[in-house]
């Protein structure tokens, strides 16, 4: 279950997965497209796909069933099988944002209870970087369509 704390400038979020932490990370980061909600983009156009450079100055990105692309986020670090960092380079105002010094950072952890339990930790961060604002932003992506969601349909796909 996803559990939420919030802090001033961030929000966290956590899951217990039962499946090896290589397991978990792969499923986060090459599945990433297969638990995100297809209706979550910035797109005009459905969504075909959602993609997950998996390595450092990678992007994530969705691309519509029309060809265009919305890129909304960049790979920051990428050390398998413990972490991964994302920026979020979406604005409080849900448009794509250009000005790297205004976004935030979504950093995942992953940390082995035995070898078949794996500790999924999730803290999306530096939300304050946003502008004006950004105070309905940790309410949004805490709130159970946001970041909970995620990670309960990350579970699941876990599971499979």
């Amino acid at each position: 279950m996803s559990t939420p704390t919030a802090r001033s400038t961030s929000t966290q979020h956590e899951v217990v997965v039962e499946a090896s932490i290589e397991r978990a990370f792969t499923v986060f980061t090459e599945g990433f497209g297969r638990f995100k909600p297809r209706e979550h983009t910035l797109l005009e156009a459905e969504i075909a796909e959602t993609v997950f450079e998996t390595h450092v100055g990678g992007n994530i990105y969705d691309v519509g069933v029309d060809g265009s692309e919305c890129r909304w986020a960049r790979i920051l670090a990428y050390e398998p099988p413990h972490r991964v960092l994302f920026s979020w380079d979406i604005s409080a105002q849900w448009e794509v944002e250009t000005d790297h010094d205004r976004t935030s950072e979504v950093e995942v952890t992953f940390t082995a209870e035995t070898p078949e339990r794996t500790r999924v930790e999730l803290e999306h961060r530096n939300l304050d970087r946003h502008g004006d604002g950004w105070e309905g932003i940790p309410a949004s992506i805490g709130g159970e369509q946001g970041w909970p969601l995620y990670l309960a349909t990350y579970t699941q796909l876990v599971r499979a």
